[in-house]
């Protein structure tokens, strides 16, 4: 058997001792100081100013276009594209907050939305903003995403949690857009069990998203933050401060567990990047040297941190052979994300309009994926490039 994922952590048995030895010293665990370490190591590597810590990655962005529509970057009715292939968790929110969803579509290739998709999209439809999603480990053409939404007036954020350690010629994916959100959820490539965040250099928004992480109120804002939000509106008393909320928020708080075990795992992320991108370049060569299947692009890429391994076939046929090959040697396998998000009932339900999306559909219909982590052995990688011959 050949898991989705083996552990809950890099290193899991050094990772609980140190768990459990930090949970019998610590006075508190409700979020603080851990926290906040964690939140300056992880905005040093991403390469961000700052990181706000989150109790999962969905809370992230659902905080994330919430902080926005305070802020009055976004309002209700704006429409909002997403990439039509990607997790509930990014589709929900635009909905919730009452906001358009638009999808834009995906070339079946490269998994993810590319700058062709998006302008295509832009010709019938005017976005506010678009919450790309980096799918699986690789990535669209930022680059041009970025100009293209420059140039256009539309907010880009990008949706990171699959793609964390991925670069491109011109950065580090998560850095492309004015904010980013990562999950650490388990079999992600960090695992705090729950846990997200969001990266920006936008220091009004940072502030924003502590104020909707927490209830509303200021309690976790620079001194001088939280002093201009009581001038402008007359607390006058630390007292009255304690229960004054600002602005709409939610509890969306992590822990210090959730701190402690991100500063814990951040610690093996590059080695943990660099043996998913070996395994992903081994896999890959199988599949370039089966005619039933369809390689992946990854050229405008300068190096993958593979999420999990996609395979995409030719037809929906040949898809359901590779699925019962695989089940059948005991390999876990899933759908690429969500398919086409078009099809999934309560996207039925809330959204009316319907678009052409030839690539989602198609990956929605051929595609599926496979686990891969540093803790496949060479035998678990032969098992895997077995399964990817020939049918």
């Amino acid at each position: 058997m050949i898991p989705l994922m083996k552990n809950t952590f890099l290193n899991e048995y050094e990772t609980k001792k140190e768990l459990v030895d930090f949970i019998m010293k610590a006075k508190i665990l409700s979020m603080g100081e851990k926290c906040l370490e964690f939140e300056k190591a992880f905005a040093k590597a991403q390469g961000r100013k700052h990181c706000i810590l989150f109790n999962s990655g969905g809370s992230a962005n659902l905080a994330l276009l919430q902080a926005l529509k305070n802020l009055g970057r976004l309002k209700d009715g704006d429409k909002v594209g997403f990439s039509a292939l990607t997790w509930s968790t990014n589709v929900m929110p635009i909905l919730q907050l009452g906001m358009k969803a638009v999808p834009v579509d995906c070339d079946p290739k490269t998994l993810n939305s590319m700058s062709a998709n998006l302008a295509e999209t832009l010709k019938t439809e005017k976005l506010s903003a678009f919450f790309i999603t980096n799918a699986l480990g690789l990535a669209g053409d930022l680059g041009e995403i970025r100009e293209l939404c420059k140039k256009n007036g539309i907010i880009l954020i990008e949706d990171n949690c699959e793609s964390l350690g991925t670069v491109l010629p011109g950065g580090r994916t998560g850095n492309f857009g004015q904010a980013s959100t990562f999950s650490f959820f388990v079999a992600h490539h960090m695992s705090t069990i729950e846990g997200g965040c969001c990266c920006t250099d936008d220091d009004e928004l940072d502030e924003m998203l502590r104020v909707t992480r927490a209830n509303g109120w200021d309690r976790n804002l620079p001194f001088a933050a939280q002093r201009r939000l009581r001038e402008k509106y007359g607390v006058k008393s630390e007292f009255e401060a304690k229960y004054t909320f600002y602005d709409l928020g939610f509890n969306l708080r992590p822990t210090e567990i959730t701190g402690f075990l991100g500063l814990t795992q951040l610690r093996y992320l590059d080695a943990n990047c660099e043996t998913r991108q070996k395994n992903f370049r081994l896999l890959e060569a199988e599949v370039k040297n089966n005619p039933d299947l369809i390689p992946l692009e990854t050229g405008h890429l300068s190096f993958v941190s593979n999420f999990a391994f996609t395979v995409v076939c030719k037809t929906k046929e040949l898809r359901s052979k590779y699925i019962e090959q695989f089940s059948g040697d005991g390999v876990e396998i899933r759908p690429v994300i969500a398919g086409n998000m078009q099809r999934q009932p309560f996207y039925a339900k809330y959204v009316g309009k319907k678009f052409d999306l030839k690539g989602a559909e198609f990956l929605h219909e051929c595609g599926f994926y496979f686990g891969n982590y540093p803790e496949l052995t060479d035998s678990d990688l032969d098992m895997l490039k077995s399964c990817l011959r020939k049918y």
